[in-house]
């Protein structure tokens, strides 16, 4: 097998494979991440062509953010079920059909139908609990630092994507801009194929920093229930919990003020404030930049710092950073000013949260309950979605929405002291 030949060339160079299987799954995140990311830049195209409104539009991308989010819980159910590798493929197919079939569509409903419906089940498959479950079989060390890569995947799919498709959309139509996603799930469903595995057990390994004499990687004392009433289980019992409901709630602001706000609504903000889709995207591509260096970088400190302060700064800093956006004058200087703060912790909340979780939970049960932690993450989003486009429609404004959600910003980093120092893990049971 590739897989188990080209494990045994790296150990012997001293190259764990566990680095091979977190570069597969960074691509095929960055993919959903683009995936996501590429219909906000559409906005304005679609309402041209077809005299959809912002609001009609914003009602779509709110249905892909929620099924990005609600399947999370889920998917470590299909994942312990059907393999990572077929999980994966599986993801890409759907996330490769809803693009190209969105490039015939004439009415609205089949819009629905295709970007949010099944768009948000092809990256739900693939979103944030992939990378904890990938991060918690693969490494025992430096799993805080991959899991702000997996994170920073967000940013640097904006990063690559984003400018291109503006660039497509303006010269081409918006219906070329599919193309580079399409074949980047093509890359992602071969990658997979070839080299994904689910366990270091099954390439002859154990997990990246495992100690030799460490029992074998692991079937978990109490494994994760593969049933459907499952994670609606864990959720009862860890809703008694009020440090979960302060990392849900706090992560719910932070889908909130960037996923379903500035992801969806950026270029459309920027197109009302005369700068055009090319350097908007380009602003965005720049957020990217910051935020896979602040992602990456809050891994690494989530190793090492108080979670709690880490989620206070950076839920503090992207508050003001939304306040300052409505003054920024959408200049160069203001823009990059905003894209530095705001970039910087795009997603560098997700690392603390895990950990987080795993410290209160303990780190068998985390991934599910983080599941439900990034289903309100992107509840938070579809709202944003929805009532930015509703408030752009209404008032010819998206500043109510931006004040609002720096607010909130400002809510959550009050909140997230609250969370209670965890020696032990609270039993939470999954049976």
């Amino acid at each position: 097998m590739l897989a188990q030949l080209v494990s045994g060339s790296l150990t012997r160079r001293g190259i764990h494979y566990a680095w091979v299987i977190a570069a597969v799954t960074f691509f095929a995140m960055l993919t959903t991440s683009a995936a996501l990311g590429l219909p906000g830049a559409m906005l304005q195209p679609l309402s041209k062509e077809f005299g959809w409104s912002t609001n009609q539009l914003s009602s779509v991308f709110a249905v892909r953010f929620a099924l990005f989010g609600l399947l999370g819980p889920f998917a470590a159910i299909f994942i312990a079920r059907f393999g990572l590798r077929r999980i994966m493929v599986t993801a890409a197919s759907f996330i490769a059909i809803a693009m190209v079939l969105a490039t015939q569509v004439t009415q609205l409903w089949q819009l629905f139908l295709l970007w949010g419906l099944v768009l948000g089940c092809g990256t739900g498959l693939t979103a944030l609990v992939l990378g904890a479950m990938v991060a918690s079989r693969w490494f025992t060390e430096r799993r805080g630092l991959v899991v702000g890569m997996f994170a920073a995947s967000t940013a640097t799919g904006q990063l690559i994507f984003l400018p291109i498709a503006a660039w497509m959309i303006e010269h081409l139509g918006w219906r070329y801009a599919v193309i580079p996603i399409f074949i980047a799930c093509g890359v992602v469903a071969a990658l997979a194929t070839l080299f994904m595995r689910d366990h270091p057990r099954d390439v002859g390994l154990r997990s990246y920093g495992e100690p030799e004499g460490a029992p074998q990687d692991a079937i978990p004392a109490t494994p994760v229930p593969l049933n459907f009433l499952g994670p609606f289980k864990v959720l009862a019992e860890a809703s008694r919990n009020r440090t979960f409901w302060i990392l849900a709630g706090s992560f719910f602001i932070c889908g909130l003020s960037t996923n379903g706000l500035v992801q969806t609504h950026f270029i459309s903000l920027c197109g009302d404030n005369g700068l055009s889709a090319v350097p908007a995207a380009s602003v965005l591509s720049m957020m990217g930049a910051f935020d896979l260096f602040g992602t990456t970088l809050s891994g690494y400190l989530s190793d090492r710092y108080d979670n709690r302060k880490l989620l206070f700064w950076y839920y503090a800093l992207r508050g003001l950073s939304l306040f300052w956006l409505p003054y920024s004058t959408f200049t160069l200087f203001g823009l990059s000013t905003f894209a530095m703060f705001y970039g910087l912790d795009w997603i560098a909340t997700v690392p603390p949260t895990v950990k987080l979780a795993a410290q209160e939970f303990g780190k068998e049960r985390a991934g599910m309950i983080f599941g439900w932690v990034f289903a309100a993450h992107q509840l938070g989003a579809a709202v944003a979605a929805y009532g930015a486009g509703l408030t752009r429609t209404l008032l010819l404004t998206y500043n109510p929405a931006l004040f609002a959600a720096g607010a909130a910003c400002l809510l959550a980093a009050a909140l997230v002291l609250a969370i209670r120092r965890q020696e032990q893990p609270v039993n939470v049971a999954v049976a």
